[in-house]
């Protein structure tokens, strides 16, 4: 599923390969935390897409390679949700915090992310656009821990 292009009859426009942009492969074991309805469906699908799989849910109770983390500014304490989100993080797997870009509605300041990541043991490494309305940061655990 392709995005259409310009972002006409309202459909969302992602990033091209966005689910390689985040370092998703086939065969990897990605769970989202944080869906809503105002989550990016054509990021979903091409996360997805890139893993041949469904995402799985906070409820599998397994190890899991990658996680896709919605936040918005309202959803609460941010460093309790990023401690939440390695609770099944296999160690050097990557969490994806996607916020809504800077002038939307629910958008988070770079800043809080970078505090809150350290404060729950993590580095952001990397922030990219993957679609019009999301910005995905890339948090890892420091290789020196």
């Amino acid at each position: 599923m392709s995005a259409t292009p310009g972002g006409q009859d309202g459909a969302t426009q992602t990033t091209p390969g966005a689910g390689q942009k985040l370092g998703l492969s086939k065969g990897m074991v990605v769970q989202e935390l944080g869906w809503d309805e105002d989550v990016d469906d054509e990021l979903r699908v091409a996360i997805e897409d890139a893993i041949d799989a469904d995402m799985v849910d906070g409820d599998y109770g397994n190890v899991v390679e990658s996680v896709v983390f919605w936040w918005r500014d309202d959803d609460g304490d941010l460093v309790d949700g990023l401690m939440d989100s390695l609770t099944d993080l296999v160690g050097g797997g990557v969490v994806w915090l996607l916020t809504p870009k800077v002038g939307r509605p629910g958008s988070v300041d770079p800043a809080d992310i970078a505090e809150a990541a350290e404060i729950a043991g993590l580095a952001n490494t990397t922030t990219a656009g993957v679609s019009k309305d999301w910005t995905a940061s890339r948090l890892v655990a420091p290789k020196g821990r």
